[in-house]
């Protein structure tokens, strides 16, 4: 863990106090967190109360679940790393849409800005502080996780909010 990275302990706090100003058990602010998403098919994976009472005590968080915890709040990813400041606010999500990162497009921001900067992957990796095939896995559209996400988008110098798209699931 670098010190610029997203701190998963910074939104357990955030989201603890944000639950606590409403009044709200984990249960229910799960719940709502669930509901920006609201369930488009019975396969669709819901956030349990555990999962989000247990994100200050992780190293590594699922991406898609961060970003519900982050429209709860109206924060933004960029707010949770140090020297980022507060970053592009994460768009609106209509009813039946869930917010995902776009990996694909994640890759080819870095695949040009690799090839822009004369680079190979391994210098690349380096640079970000991840390995090659973390990297080179996300052309497969694939999930991402916190705080690897936010190492790649500080690299690219781009707001997380580029890197989002609208899902059905």
């Amino acid at each position: 863990m670098r010190a610029s990275d997203f701190s998963l302990r910074a939104l357990y706090e955030a989201l603890d106090a944000e639950r606590q100003a409403r009044g709200l058990s984990w249960a229910a602010a799960t719940r709502e967190m669930n509901g920006r998403a609201e369930r488009v098919s019975a396969g669709r994976h819901q956030m349990s109360a555990s999962t989000v009472k247990g994100v200050g005590k992780r190293t590594v968080a699922e991406g898609d679940g961060i970003l519900a915890m982050l429209r709860w709040l109206n924060r933004t990813p960029e707010s949770f790393v140090q020297g980022l400041g507060d970053g592009a606010r994460l768009p609106e999500v209509p009813a039946g849409k869930v917010l995902r990162f776009d990996t694909k497009r994640m890759h080819a921001a870095l695949e040009a800005q690799r090839v822009a900067r004369g680079m190979i992957w391994e210098e690349v990796a380096k640079e970000v502080g991840l390995g090659v095939s973390s990297l080179k896995y996300l052309a497969n559209g694939g999930r991402t996780a916190f705080p690897q996400v936010m190492r790649i988008v500080r690299w690219l110098g781009r707001p997380a909010t580029e890197f989002t798209r609208m899902s059905d699931w």
